[in-house]
């Protein structure tokens, strides 16, 4: 045992008796939910290491000591850049509203996602905002997803690498993991196949990006979200083409 966390474990004792009996009540809480069955496990370190792996999987059991929502984007973006620190790793948060990246992690840009829809699959990945699509001409007509498209390539040009946080299963057991999607895969979208839905009620008309493989396997799609919203969507991204760096399993003890 270092001599630090000598010194802390000493400063807590010392601290306990002062707290209120409800304060007492929540750390209970917590040290209860330490305590419980949990599997974390490091599948890529050029991110995370095993002390940030750990640290973030305690981050995530605290948060569902006193919610059942999924991890939220901006708690996501604190977190990561907390323990990284914590771990000795360079690690900033972009300036709110940065058009770019999320966050530095030594220097590179990442952009960072979260998915927790009902409807997750644990091999497809889902995107309900990869970027607002406010700019540009955009109405009826089929070519104007040519420039919607390379709204998106010129977009990514904002980051180096794009993190997402899956919330694969919700409720007890909880199951997180984070995957990396390689940019080089978005930019195959140059080359994707459009498709414009002229059927469609809305207004600009939305529309798809096909893009596939050698083989002509479906790799991903980008959907053009026409109407009110105007945002880009990555829908049936294959999990395949992607990477995982970590997954958190845990329980949580009732109440």
């Amino acid at each position: 045992m270092t001599d630090d966390r000598i010194r802390l474990i000493e400063t807590l004792v010392k601290e306990i008796p002062e707290l209120t009996s409800g304060q007492l009540l929540w750390l209970h809480r917590v040290v209860q939910v330490f305590a419980s069955h949990h599997h974390f496990e490091l599948l890529r370190n050029d991110i995370l290491d095993e002390t940030a792996l750990q640290n973030f999987g305690d981050a995530l059991r605290i948060h569902h000591s006193f919610s059942a929502e999924p991890f939220s984007k901006d708690k996501f973006e604190y977190v990561l850049m907390k323990v990284l620190n914590l771990c000795g790793i360079e690690c900033h948060l972009a300036p709110k509203g940065n058009p770019g990246c999320d966050m530095r992690i030594r220097g590179q840009a990442i952009s960072l996602k979260t998915q927790a829809d009902k409807g997750i699959k644990e091999d497809v990945l889902w995107i309900s905002k990869a970027m607002e699509l406010g700019k540009g001409t955009w109405g009826d007509n089929p070519e104007d997803l040519k420039g919607l498209r390379d709204q998106f390539i010129e977009h990514m040009k904002g980051y180096d690498r794009i993190l997402t946080l899956r919330t694969l299963h919700k409720e007890t057991p909880w199951k997180y993991e984070l995957v990396e999607i390689p940019k080089e895969l978005f930019l195959r979208a140059g080359e994707g196949r459009l498709v414009m839905m002229t059927s469609s009620k809305q207004y600009p008309k939305p529309g798809y990006c096909y893009v596939t493989d050698s083989d002509g396997a479906e790799m991903f799609e980008l959907y053009f979200d026409g109407g009110g919203e105007r945002k880009l969507q990555i829908k049936n991204l294959k999990k395949k083409y992607c990477s995982v760096h970590a997954t958190w399993e845990f329980s949580i003890p009732r109440e």
